[in-house]
């Protein structure tokens, strides 16, 4: 009899364990939102402390919202944290966009921070200022709208990276893909690149890269082609070599009208000196 009632407790477990994770999907009570700023501003008041989950770590520490109207200024609560977040920086402060989970009482939000100090601080953690976390919505101090960088990181954690990238146009594209470059973010990069390459090895020849000018054309000029090149001005500096000014073409690739647009990166990178291997 004892085999039988095993074999029954078994099926009620699985019954159960499928009930709650329908699909794949993850359950509610674990599902990463993407709020508003306005609204998460008011879940997470000044001098508010919550949890910072950084997404491809799973490193976190504990903050606290110490100022910030467009966006929330923290700092970390103790020196304890602050070691926690310079180490998911391998141990350098810096500008570059990371996407990180925010725990609160209302749950998982979806957010970027940065990781540079700067301004004052308040707190007794070895953090010389504070730092800035975005949610959906979020701007800067300089500009009324949402940073690009900090946007994707916020996509990528809500999980809705993907499917943004397969809907935007051609030109947006572009400017992800330099932003995925410069915030050394591999998947960003591989899901907009044609060809798979060792981003590990070769993301970190690029220490900063922006668009200085771009070329775009009505949507209409663009209709169902399948190939399209965009004429850009670049800004790069690159390790060992300094900085190099590219004026030249991304090309973008699709195989259906329907389809996203990927960009040729082996044509890009050779334009521009850069190795593809080590």
């Amino acid at each position: 009899m004892k085999p039988i009632k095993v074999i029954i407790m078994t099926i009620v477990l699985l019954a159960i364990t499928g009930n709650n994770i329908e699909a794949g999907k993850t359950p509610k009570s674990d599902q990463i939102k993407m709020i508003q700023w306005e609204k998460v501003n008011e879940i997470l008041p000044r001098y508010s402390k919550f949890t910072v989950v950084d997404l491809e770590t799973g490193m976190k520490f504990r903050v606290q919202r110490r100022a910030g109207s467009n966006h929330a200024d923290v700092q970390p609560l103790t020196t304890k944290d602050t070691a926690i977040m310079k180490k998911i920086y391998k141990g350098k402060w810096s500008w570059k966009r990371r996407a990180i989970i925010v725990i609160s009482e209302d749950g998982k939000i979806a957010a970027s921070m940065h990781g540079m100090p700067h301004g004052g601080g308040a707190l007794k953690n070895n953090f010389p200022g504070h730092f800035c976390i975005h949610f959906y919505g979020s701007t800067t101090h300089r500009t009324n709208f949402m940073d690009l960088s900090h946007k994707l990181m916020i996509l990528k954690s809500a999980g809705k990276l993907e499917k943004y990238l397969e809907q935007t146009d051609p030109y947006d594209l572009v400017n992800a893909y330099i932003a995925g470059i410069k915030q050394q973010d591999r998947y960003i990069v591989s899901l907009i690149s044609l060809q798979d390459l060792e981003w590990e090895t070769l993301l970190p020849k690029i220490e900063n890269i922006r668009i200085s000018r771009m070329e775009v054309l009505p949507a209409e000029d663009v209709g169902d082609q399948l190939t399209l090149t965009v004429p850009v001005e670049l800004n790069l500096q690159l390790k060992g070599v300094g900085g190099r000014n590219f004026n030249g073409e991304v090309i973008l690739v699709r195989f259906m009208p329907n389809e996203q647009w990927r960009v040729d990166s082996v044509n890009l990178f050779e334009e521009n000196g850069i190795k593809l291997s080590k």
